[in-house]
């Protein structure tokens, strides 16, 4: 406020004389407010020590107590949210056999890229960067897994990774149900660009070498 005349300051001492009082006030309040618990606290310490008679301290035992930090809470409705949505993502009843090229090995090429994709993948030239094993996980767990991992794994800028089904050797009848599975579920992974079986020394027909398109703080 600007002081333009004698009765404006008279005004603004007015105002602050109110709020000092009324800071008095409130400092004396809170003032009788402690020395009230500290005297209800001391009558209950009076009355606990008559209830229970003549007692004898413990000594000291001079060990430092520490509380063990809480759990952090666990998001189950974000993890279940998630969850939804991997498994409406990816679709058992996709049909990729029309996408796969099968030539000597299986592959598959995202279309518009050329042969030459799949002959580098096949030869290694792109170093494996994570692995994924799914063997003996039931089809949900794995379909759940593996979205995970293919999205984490662009998201960090990875580019080869390998995927592990297994042969289906322990499956009823021997048949691979998870290889096909796996095929299917990448197909449908935007990050996937393509997909070989490996080679014998990193898994042969257990295991898919996959290519990711660029992605995260990476770039190849």
């Amino acid at each position: 406020m600007k002081v333009r005349t004698l009765a404006d300051l008279r005004q603004i001492q007015k105002v602050m004389a109110q709020r000092a009082a009324q800071a008095a006030a409130e400092r004396a309040a809170a003032e009788a407010a402690r020395r009230e618990a500290e005297e209800r606290a001391r009558r209950e310490r009076e009355w606990f020590a008559r209830a229970v008679g003549p007692v004898q301290p413990l000594p000291p035992h001079g060990r430092a107590e520490h509380r063990p930090p809480r759990p952090r809470p666990v998001p189950q409705q974000r993890r279940a949210d998630e969850r939804a949505v991997m498994r409406s993502a990816l679709s058992d009843e996709f049909d990729a056999e029309t996408l796969l090229h099968t030539d000597e090995h299986l592959s598959y090429r995202r279309p518009g890229l050329g042969p030459d994709v799949v002959r580098r993948l096949r030869r290694g030239e792109w170093s494996i960067q994570a692995e994924l094993d799914l063997h003996g996980l039931r089809t949900d767990e794995a379909r759940e897994r593996l979205a995970a991992f293919v999205r984490e794994a662009h998201r960090q800028g990875l580019r080869c990774v390998r995927v592990v089904h297994g042969k289906g050797l322990g499956s009823p009848g021997k048949t691979p149900v998870l290889k096909g599975r796996v095929h299917g579920w990448l197909v449908q992974k935007s990050e996937v660009l393509a997909f070989v079986q490996a080679r014998p020394a990193d898994g042969g027909a257990g295991a898919l070498i996959v290519l990711l398109r660029a992605g995260g703080h990476h770039r190849a």
